[in-house]
C-alpha cells in the first residue's frame, strides 16, 4: 500500500458548487474524509516485520514457527478485479454527447435570458416612464385611442369585434 501524496479532490472548488442549504452535510462529509485520510497516513505503508527467531525460541513445538513463516510469506491479500471501470467509461462515452447537447441548449437559454435582462435594464425607470414612452417603445400593446379605439377595460375579450378562439365554428351545410 502506498501513501497518498496529494488529494485527488479539489475541496475548495467543490465547496463553491455546494448549495448553501447543503453546506452542513458537505462539511460533515469532508470531516469524515479528512479523518479517513489521517488514519491512512498514520498507518505504515508496509506491515511491521515479524521477528521469527524470537518466536522460534519461545514456541516449544518444532516446525510450527517455520510453518507459520512460510504460510505468512506466501499469503497475499486478494485485491478485487476492476470489472466496472470499463463499463462506467462506456456509459460516460454514451452520455458525453447528451451532456454536451444539454449544455449547449442551456447556454442558449442563458444567452437569451441575458439579452432579456439587458433589455429590461435598458428601460427607463418606472417613475420616469410616461404613456408616450410606453407608446413609442411598445406600439403593439400601448393604448391608441385614435387608430385603435377600445372600450374599458381595454382587454381583447371586452371589445365589440371579439371572437372567442375556443368557440366552435359552425360551417353551414350545402
Amino acid at each position: 500500500m502506498s501513501k497518498i501524496a496529494k488529494s485527488a479532490i479539489n475541496w475548495v472548488e467543490l465547496e463553491k458548487r455546494v448549495p448553501p442549504e447543503e453546506k452542513v452535510k458537505f462539511f460533515a462529509f469532508k470531516a469524515k474524509s479528512d479523518a479517513y485520510v489521517r488514519r491512512m497516513q498514520a498507518s505504515p505503508p508496509e506491515p511491521p516485520k515479524i521477528n521469527w527467531e524470537e518466536y522460534q525460541k519461545l514456541v516449544p513445538v518444532p516446525g510450527l514457527v517455520d510453518k507459520f513463516k512460510t504460510e505468512y510469506s506466501s499469503f497475499k491479500v486478494p485485491y478485487p478485479q476492476d470489472t466496472f471501470s470499463a463499463e462506467v467509461d462506456n456509459e460516460w462515452k454514451k452520455l458525453e454527447p447528451q451532456i454536451l447537447k444539454y449544455s449547449n441548449k442551456m447556454k442558449e437559454h442563458v444567452a437569451k435570458a441575458q439579452k432579456e435582462i439587458a433589455a429590461i435594464n435598458a428601460l427607463p425607470k418606472f417613475e420616469d416612464m410616461t404613456m408616450e414612452t410606453v407608446h413609442d417603445m411598445y406600439p403593439e400593446i400601448a393604448l391608441d385611442p385614435v387608430n385603435k379605439p377600445t372600450f374599458w377595460p381595454h382587454t381583447e375579450d371586452e371589445q365589440l369585434d371579439y371572437k372567442d378562439p375556443m368557440q366552435k365554428i359552425d360551417i353551414p351545410k350545402k
